[in-house]
């Protein structure tokens, strides 16, 4: 970063800077902890068993700092490449209509609560409304250290049970939505786009209406021919942007595709059974007629949904990253 030149190339430099926020997240914990530990080992030898005062705030700070390094012990776990990676999170609602669209609401506002508690930034990509209420369909990035290394462990069909709003009878209804979680990835030698094999189509962003109305057509959508992977974007501010920022996802798809076609691979020649982890319901969400989240592949559960619903998701994602890692 201080070769001259640095800046030419904004795009490159801005890679390495994000490279090295990375490495700072998992130094800069360890380096802090260790000099915690430091000053509280001073600190110990300077007080008598006689001042009780500062014995319960030495224990005190020792509870603090036990906590920081079991969480980065925990993160010893995330040892995928890409899981110090941000991630691009895809939420769709199944079949049954409104129903289903309030429900993919609901998730993308637990998602983007987990994500603001966690110090990940949210960027939209592309938002499809649904008719009468809700999310037909929401990508978005989340940008932060170890963003993709955490967010896996949500990808799956997640199932609610609840009172319908929506019904005048006030009726049970269950509802899906399913989402997708891949990493953020640079430049990929592995992945060869070829013009020939891209359709790109344009067309006018959804609006609130008035002057937000996209006069422009200005959104994209990238159809990759030979695996049929779709991706689109309307978020950004030109046709240009929108493109880039859709050729990015298309590229982190298509690298995730690879990934698990090999892991397949891999698989069958070992004959090991897959999980099926995308496509599968991974938890269910019942608010009626008790409360009660489970993650069914963990059997983690909680009484208290709606702390769930405001993010509170972090014990789901720990419980199934320790199972991930103990059978790998």
């Amino acid at each position: 970063m201080a070769q001259s030149g640095f800046w030419d190339r904004p795009s490159d430099a801005q890679a390495t800077i994000d490279r090295l926020k990375r490495l700072k997240s998992m130094v800069d914990p360890w380096k802090k902890a260790y000099q915690e530990a430091e000053e509280l080992k001073e600190y110990a030898g300077l007080i008598t068993e006689k001042d009780e005062a500062s014995l319960a705030d030495l224990e005190s700070q020792l509870r603090t700092l036990i906590h920081q390094v079991d969480k980065i012990e925990f993160q010893r776990l995330l040892s995928d490449p890409l899981d110090p990676n941000s991630a691009i999170v895809s939420i769709n609602a199944g079949a049954g209509g409104t129903e289903s669209c309030d429900w993919a609401s609901m998730l993308f506002r637990m998602y983007t609560r987990y994500c603001e508690a966690s110090g990940f930034k949210v960027e939209m990509i592309d938002h499809q409304p649904g008719e009468e209420a809700g999310i037909k369909s929401v990508t978005f990035f989340a940008q932060g250290a170890y963003a993709y290394g955490y967010l896996k462990a949500e990808r799956g069909v997640h199932r609610l049970v609840r009172i319908s709003p929506f019904d005048a009878n006030k009726r049970r209804h269950t509802s899906f939505a399913s989402v997708d979680v891949i990493a953020e990835v640079e430049e990929v030698t592995e992945i060869d786009l070829k013009e020939a094999d891209l359709r790109i189509d344009t067309y006018r962003a959804g609006g609130a209406g008035g002057q937000h109305v996209n006069k422009t057509s200005s959104a994209v959508r990238i159809t990759h021919l030979p695996s049929g992977i779709v991706v689109q974007c309307q978020n950004e501010r030109s046709q240009l942007q929108n493109k880039q920022t859709a050729m990015k996802v298309l590229k982190a798809r298509l690298y995730e595709k690879m990934r698990r076609e090999e892991e397949e691979k891999m698989k069958a020649q070992y004959g090991e059974k897959k999980e099926i982890a995308w496509g599968s319901q991974i938890r269910s969400y019942v608010f009626h007629p008790y409360t009660m989240v489970k993650d069914h592949r963990t059997n983690y559960e909680t009484s208290n949904g709606q702390i769930v619903m405001d993010g509170e998701i972090e014990p789901f994602i720990e419980a199934y990253l320790k199972k991930f890692v103990k059978h790998s």
